[in-house]
């Protein structure tokens, strides 16, 4: 069984930045595609940042797409999100995810159903 633990969370005003982490507990990290999600208030939760197992291949969603980067520590069985010039509307629970991929292929993943695993969840607050 995979543990997801997500950190990092937090207050924060409009334009800071905060680095959220995802530690995971088991021995084949590295054959992990890794995902960051989100849920605001009232809305669906959304893919906001993947990343393969080979770590070559990211996604970002539009609206942070130059602002947020999806980085992966293996050696540290860690995820990473770095959120920079942050905005209210990022203000939401962000949870990370992981799938087993068994080292096939290189791909990112954006289906919340694509994933096995899950965090509990952190809290995000950007104020204006």
């Amino acid at each position: 069984q995979v543990q997801l633990v997500e950190s990092g969370g937090g207050l924060v005003q409009a334009g800071g930045s905060l680095r959220l982490s995802c530690a995971a507990s088991g021995r084949t990290f590295s054959s992990y595609a890794l995902g960051w999600f989100r849920r605001a208030p009232g809305k669906e939760r959304e893919c906001v940042a993947a990343i393969s197992w080979s770590g070559t291949n990211t996604y970002y969603e539009g609206s942070v797409k130059g602002r947020f980067t999806i980085s992966r520590d293996n050696a540290k069985n860690t995820v990473f999100l770095q959120m920079n010039s942050l905005k209210p509307e990022d203000t939401a629970v962000y949870y990370c995810a992981a799938r087993d991929t068994y080292y096939s292929g290189s791909y990112f993943y954006t289906g919340f159903e694509e994933y096995d695993y899950w965090g509990q969840g952190i809290q995000v607050t950007v104020s204006s």
